[in-house]
């Protein structure tokens, strides 16, 4: 090796230096290469799925769109899987298993109401959502114990 790919090389080595007492803030949860897989996956499936709406709620304009299941009737086109009509809910529509119900960036989410509920979590995997009905002040205390146990918070942009 040159003198130059050494000096390059110790440039890039330097270690950051972390204040006192703060621990590093992870990005994305330690997980393994097939699981950041699934994340991908599950973005790929979500955009592809259909809108499922309730049945006749795009012309009768008390019928909210929220998702009813067209089962219980006899003759409903949407059950019947009748061409023209919205999908039908299936199985096939699913996220993957290991990656349902988490945060995008793939942590788990944990509602926070107060700074104790902090001792428990894991930083590694679990990431903080502070609720909405805690105050300005015991938030401020919150972030600030959450970034020294190094701890990622996801609505750290509101309030504070």
């Amino acid at each position: 090796m040159s003198d130059v790919d050494k000096e390059s090389k110790e440039e890039v080595e330097e270690p950051v230096e972390e204040e006192k007492g703060k621990k590093k803030i992870p990005k994305k949860p330690s997980r393994d290469v097939n699981f950041f897989r699934l994340l991908r996956k599950r973005t790929l499936i979500n955009s592809k799925r259909p809108r499922f709406i309730r049945m006749n709620s795009w012309y009768l304009k008390r019928l909210p769109s929220s998702w009813r299941s067209p089962r219980r009737s006899l003759d409903n086109k949407i059950r019947l899987q009748k061409k023209g009509y919205p999908a039908l809910v299936k199985i096939g529509y699913r996220n993957p298993k290991l990656v349902r119900g988490l945060h995008p960036s793939g942590f788990i989410e944990v509602l926070v109401t107060s700074v104790k509920d902090l001792d428990d979590i894991d930083p590694e995997i679990q990431a903080v959502r502070v609720s909405s009905n805690v105050g300005r002040r015991k938030r401020a205390e919150i972030i600030k114990k959450a970034e020294e146990l190094g701890i990622k918070i996801l609505n750290i942009s509101q309030g504070v």
